[in-house]
């Protein structure tokens, strides 16, 4: 079964109107065993049921609690200007009842069992949702041993024989799972797929093959061209556009590019009717479906929970005070399954591209960026990480500042997982551009690419930007709203031509 906070039956995705919150929407997670996946799930279990359970740190805790998400907290302080969007306004889905999780994984280890060898939350917490975690369904992954680290491989058993497959047939498996996942579960809201699976090699794509949408489809129905290098996460982006999924790159690869781009533009799939005939016809494994032409969004890149989204709230800080930045040195180290991906040569430099262009489009020429990552297995998922900021003050004179922070990985990065899928639908619901929703989330990523590419990195600018976007789509609201004279007018047309007398008229406007 998929996890889900409801109950389960058949039904249609994408049904609701802009003001109507939906009673479903959707997350699936590729990589649903990996830590943030299965943290997730937990969370999702522990908030639904009110579970309690003790704590090394607090006691005895219970649920429901959202800290970290932003979607799901109020307004903090007499001004409200922290913490939280809920009841600001906005129709934001609630994660506590709506919220149906679903996903794939190349390892074959129940759910529950996986979040016992995490060792993320407490155990007292665990062994309460460990059960029915372990028959939450597992769909298996698409998989290519070339994209991942050598230590990837061995637990890669719960994967789809594509030995036979073209790049057509698995985007149209992965198609069909999404379907199935949505009239699976009665989804009326928007689902979206966040890969949260191992960090792929960068793909080596030849932007002169595939820069537009179009090249990218006809390389993927062709499946002739050697020189095109389509990774894992390229074949879930596309099957998530097709099926007007959005799909948020939480890993550092490069799998966002001009073409993807293109091809989650609405009008795109709107105007480009051949793309229908390239993706109807029977297959290995046909699915006869047309291509959705519903909004989309494409988002990423590597999600920026912890130690990166600090460095861009204090660096923000430095420049804010006339300070120059010049030497930032950060080590970060932990045991997780992610890190050991990063042990291979083929893995890290997709890490360190993204860890070291956070401040690019600062253009601070002169400032030195180091970054070490180190891999340490007696530490799990407990990320420890320093930094050390050195600027430059009046007269030349040095400032430096050392932070250091220690948290579980995953505790940090599902929040964001949830507020993406939230924010998702809800920019969808008011039919956000694509470009406005990048920027609007790009505080969630290490790099924002694709429509947002180039964006401020500075945290409180982008927090900015989100609530820019929040109140574009609010006005656009009240532009769209009917004024008291236009219902009036609606009102008397009504009584004139006899459906509702001059009464039910008064009534109506009272």
């Amino acid at each position: 079964r998929n996890f889900t906070t409801t109950t389960m039956s058949s039904g249609s995705s994408n049904s609701v109107g802009k003001d109507t919150v939906p009673s479903k929407f959707g997350i699936l997670i590729v990589g649903l065993g990996g830590n943030n996946g299965v943290t997730l799930l937990a969370g999702m279990l522990a908030n639904n049921r009110g579970l309690s359970w003790e704590t090394a740190s607090s006691g005895r805790v219970s649920a429901p609690n959202w800290n970290g998400c932003i979607t799901q907290l109020e307004p903090k302080g007499r001004s409200g200007g922290g913490g939280g969007f809920k009841n600001r306004g906005y129709e934001l889905a609630d994660a506590t009842t709506a919220a149906v999780v679903g996903g794939w994984d190349i390892r074959s280890t129940k759910l529950g069992d996986a979040l016992y060898e995490s060792r993320v939350l407490e155990y007292d917490l665990v062994r309460q949702v460990r059960g029915d975690m372990n028959s939450t369904l597992i769909l298996p992954g698409i998989y290519d041993a070339s994209f991942l680290g050598e230590s990837q491989y061995d637990t890669a058993t719960n994967i789809v024989a594509t030995e036979k497959m073209s790049w057509k047939d698995k985007v149209e498996h992965l198609r069909k799972d999404i379907r199935s996942f949505i009239s699976g579960n009665n989804i009326d809201g928007h689902t979206t797929v966040i890969w949260s699976a191992s960090v792929e090699r960068p793909n080596n794509l030849n932007d002169t093959v595939t820069s537009t949408a179009d090249e990218l489809l006809n390389v993927i129905v062709n499946d002739s061209n050697s020189e095109v290098d389509i990774s894992p996460s390229m074949l879930y982006a596309i099957a998530a556009a097709l099926e007007g999924c959005s799909f948020v790159n939480g890993g550092s690869q490069n799998t966002l590019s001009p073409a993807m781009t293109e091809l989650f533009d609405a009008s795109y799939r709107q105007k480009k009717i051949t793309i229908n005939d390239l993706f109807s016809s029977q297959s290995t494994t046909p699915s006869g479906n047309a291509v959705s032409t519903d909004i989309a969004y494409l988002l990423g890149t590597d999600f920026k929970a912890g130690q990166t989204k600090f460095k861009t709230a204090a660096v923000e800080y430095i420049r804010s005070l006339g300070l120059t930045p010049r030497v930032i040195a950060s080590s970060n180290h932990l045991g997780n399954n992610d890190m050991l991906n990063l042990t291979s040569k083929k893995t890290i430099n997709a890490k360190l591209r993204v860890k070291k262009d956070i401040f690019a489009p600062w253009e601070e020429t002169q400032l030195d960026h180091k970054v070490t990552v180190m891999y340490t297995p007696f530490m799990l998922d407990e990320k420890r990480d320093v930094v050390e900021y050195t600027s430059l003050g009046f007269l030349h004179c040095p400032h430096t500042m050392l932070t250091y922070t220690r948290c579980m990985d995953s505790v940090l990065c599902v929040p964001l997982m949830i507020d993406v899928a939230v924010w998702c639908d809800y920019f969808t619901r008011q039919s956000a551009s694509p470009s406005s929703v990048a920027c609007a989330t790009a505080y969630l990523f290490k790099v924002p690419e694709g429509h947002a590419q180039g964006v401020d990195p500075g945290f409180q600018c982008q927090m900015r930007a989100l609530e820019i976007a929040l109140q574009e789509t609010q006005q656009q609201q009240q532009n769209n709203s009917p004024n008291n004279d236009d219902i009036q007018a609606i009102l008397q047309k009504g009584v004139k031509s006899g459906i509702i007398t001059v009464e039910q008229a008064k009534k109506l406007v009272l």
